[in-house]
């Protein structure tokens, strides 16, 4: 089946159609990682946007039910140079285009998606709609204009968790904030045995201290950091009193909440191979990245805030750390999923921050385990 993409500068491609079937708008970026297209996929951080992929062969290893960072798949669109419909690999449980189906999400392949990265690169992202009908690009051109205000600035409240729930574990209590959290994010700190609550984005401060945690982590998600104010005075009433870590969106957060700013980048960092500097060593690490939105250089130096990290490309800010208070975050994902693993180690260094916390602050963190005991949280 023939499938169309239309830019909202006008530029149209023709292809074929491997996913859903129907028209389907979304902010068209693209990713330069050579493999994770699941993850991607299922990447809660995508929500709205339509994906192209820069690696020319997607699909060639299939959907494996091990490798999903959401349950349910969050982007709008799919676009690849060359879609293999017969996956070849022994985990594979099904083809990229079967997922697709069965989500509702379209997907358009035998595009120059070379053309296409290099117009983004050119002017920046923009709108898109991807069709399998037959409608004229001027009826296609009206229904981008009608995509309503209020669905570019919900994409936390349509990603994040509606309720409270618990992932039990036997070390430190860490109150996940879930912004659009990948699983990725979760399973570190499964993994390192924590106790982790995981809580929607509008928790207060008040009910995050209820929950008496050794610490608090901010995930990843979706769209301007701006649109959740809420989130970013919560975070302000809680520095100093827990240890906080925050990963890209909540990197951006936890930011604003400390008196910085944010800025759109032209076209964002979507891949696996994004270098990045640490400052106080001068050491390069290869990054997963995926953000349209950056936070400020010239707005930290007012702040408590100190720049930790770089990115190699573009010199923007990939880390800050507080210099009074235990919070430091990163703009980059070190839970990876897709990407090199190579900085997994952060969440050691914020398990190290709770630690040290809890021994420079005995009374308080004792009285909270006689509070949580109390209460038969313990």
């Amino acid at each position: 089946m023939q499938a169309r993409l239309l830019l909202e500068d006008g530029t149209l491609f023709t292809g074929k159609s491997f996913g859903a079937e129907g028209e389907f708008t979304g902010e068209v970026v693209f990713n330069t990682g050579v493999t994770g297209y699941q993850e991607v996929v299922s990447d809660p951080s995508y929500y709205g946007q339509i994906v192209t992929m820069t690696y020319p062969l997607i699909g060639n290893y299939g959907i494996s039910r091990d490798d999903f960072e959401s349950l349910v798949p969050a982007i709008h669109g799919l676009v690849v140079r060359r879609y293999e419909p017969i996956p070849s690999n022994w985990r594979a449980e099904y083809s990229l285009g079967d997922l697709l189906k069965e989500h509702g999400i379209p997907g358009i392949s035998d595009i120059d998606t070379r053309m296409l990265t290099r117009k983004i690169r050119q002017n920046g992202t923009m709108k898109g709609i991807i069709t399998t009908s037959a409608k004229s690009v001027e009826e296609l051109k009206v229904m981008m204009a009608d995509v309503k205000v209020e669905e570019l600035h919900n994409q936390v409240a349509n990603t994040s968790t509606k309720f409270l729930y618990h992932n039990p574990g036997t070390k430190e209590r860490i109150v996940l904030v879930d912004f659009g959290a990948k699983n990725g994010i979760l399973r570190q700190l499964n993994k390192r045995g924590c106790d982790v609550v995981i809580v929607p984005h509008n928790t207060t401060a008040e009910e995050i201290r209820r929950l008496n945690p050794d610490g608090i982590q901010l995930s990843n998600g979706p769209g301007d950091p701006k649109d959740v104010p809420h989130a970013a005075k919560m975070i302000a009433e809680l520095l100093g009193e827990y240890p906080i870590f925050g990963i890209c969106l909540g990197h951006q957060l936890l930011s604003l909440a400390c008196g910085a700013d944010t800025e759109k980048l032209k076209f964002g960092h979507r891949g696996g191979n994004h270098p990045v500097k640490e400052l106080a060593t001068g050491r390069c690490y290869i990054t997963s990245q995926n953000h349209g939105y950056a936070v400020k250089e010239s707005s930290i130096a007012g702040t408590e805030l100190e720049i930790t990290h770089i990115n190699n490309n573009d010199k923007t800010i990939e880390g800050v750390r507080h210099k009074k208070y235990p919070a430091f975050s990163v703009q980059y994902h070190p839970e990876a999923s897709p990407g090199p693993q190579d900085n997994n180690y952060l969440f050691d260094q914020f398990l190290d921050m709770i630690r040290e916390h809890k021994q420079n602050n005995p009374q308080k963190s004792r009285q909270a385990e006689i509070m949580a005991a109390a209460k038969g949280e313990l």
